[in-house]
């Protein structure tokens, strides 16, 4: 069944039939109260930082009470919105101009992880975690633990703060989320997965053995591997790492719930799924990897995003023309400046053809993603009035690559 136009589309055949093809309509996704959940993903270096803040901007401002949560270590998203600093608490954006709210976040792993634990153990217990070494080794730098504690503060802030329709002072009914630069920005879809493949695994359950069962259960054959653990590691190391697995087991049952429950979140029709991309080879097959990964996943993909687009010239000289023009020029008057900027002419049509040829073929290997193409701006995004300037280059692509 087609849905609206301001919700998003599953990767599939099937397109909107009253939205012109491929052309992303970013305004009806934003303004679509069903719409609770946009998430921006994408390769390092496209302006996927950038995008998640303007969206989030925009969509304030024609209404929305918004959350942007950031999982990009970088600091662009603060500086961008005025705050001097972001953390694990949203903290208001000031000078949006419209009937919403802005708050903006910085995903605080190590804090989200500890949050975690003293909610799902007791007060004694969750001591004994949180002191152990294991415990603040994963907590801080564990390959994997940023994804699914990405998982954790999106499922915490939909639970806590989103009520769709509602209007209660203080609730979002957006949540923007700023994915990591790179492929892992979708590791977090794997999150319940490794989790369960963790709890599940032969060494963890071999370091409960003892807490599961009586003493006459131990074997000779654990005893001879534990001995030679601690050999090689020590005893002191082994005893950390088992209390830590033993405490640990008693809280990652709500763990990997909660883990199961958000990824159904992000399935949901009320999630819509942005790939970010820049109109270069690397970026666009990054993007092609980002489109066949949701599509794998059944997940809400909206469409795609192409960033810092070459600006077509007022002027429709193709480029062979103005650099042939430019090749006679030179040849009558080897230092005339038309000759040179004939030149600069037919060195940027060459580019923005290529551009267009590269969304060309994207488009033709992915039909059913609907496009946003965001021209390049003279400078950097620094501020608020450069990010309600993307939202509307975002807003505007859609009538442009309607016609």
């Amino acid at each position: 069944m087609a849905r609206s136009a301001g919700r998003s589309s599953r990767v599939g055949p099937a397109t909107a039939p009253h939205r012109p093809a491929g052309a992303l309509d970013v305004d009806a996704l934003i303004d679509d109260r069903h719409t609770s959940i946009i998430v921006c993903c994408g390769s390092g270096g496209v302006g996927k930082t950038t995008t998640s803040a303007a969206l989030a901007l925009r969509a304030a401002e024609r209404g929305r009470r918004v959350v942007v949560l950031t999982i990009d270590p970088a600091r662009r998203l603060a500086q961008s919105m005025g705050i001097d600093q972001l953390d694990n608490t949203p903290r208001p954006v000031s000078g949006v101009e419209g009937p919403g709210r802005l708050d903006a976040m910085m995903l605080d792993m190590k804090r989200t992880f500890d949050e975690v634990v003293l909610a799902q153990a007791s007060p004694e217990k969750a001591q004994q975690i949180l002191a152990n070494p294991f415990y603040v080794a994963l907590s801080s730098s564990f390959a994997g633990t940023q994804e699914y504690m990405a998982m954790e503060k999106l499922g915490q802030l939909h639970r806590e703060h989103v009520v769709p329709g509602s209007e209660a002072e203080g609730d979002y009914d957006l949540i923007v989320v700023d994915t990591p630069p790179s492929r892992s920005a979708l590791d977090f879809l794997d999150a319940p997965e490794r989790l369960s493949s963790f709890l599940d695994g032969r060494f963890v359950r071999l370091l409960l053995a003892p807490a599961k069962g009586p003493a006459k259960l131990m074997t000779a054959g654990f005893n001879l591997i534990t001995n030679a653990l601690t050999r090689i590691l020590g005893a002191q190391f082994l005893k950390d790492l088992q209390t830590f697995v033993t405490a640990l087991d008693t809280v990652f049952g709500g763990f990997r719930q909660r883990a199961q429950q958000t990824y159904a979140l992000l399935k949901a029709d009320g999630t819509a799924f942005l790939v970010i991309a820049a109109p270069e080879p690397d970026a666009l097959r990054e993007a092609a990897y980002f489109v066949e990964r949701l599509s794998e996943d059944d997940m809400p993909l909206a469409g795609m995003v192409v960033n810092r687009a070459s600006a077509e010239p007022a002027e429709m000289l193709s480029a062979e023309e103005a650099l042939s023009a430019a090749e006679r020029l030179r040849q009558q008057d080897p230092g005339s400046l038309t000759a040179g900027l004939l030149r600069l002419h037919g060195d940027r049509m060459r580019l923005v053809e290529r551009e267009r040829t590269l969304r060309a073929r994207f488009a033709t290997a992915h039909p059913q993603v609907a496009t946003a193409v965001v021209p390049a701006l003279a400078g950097d995004v620094h501020d608020l009035d450069g990010l309600r300037r993307i939202g509307e280059l975002l807003a505007e692509s859609h009538e442009t690559l309607a016609r």
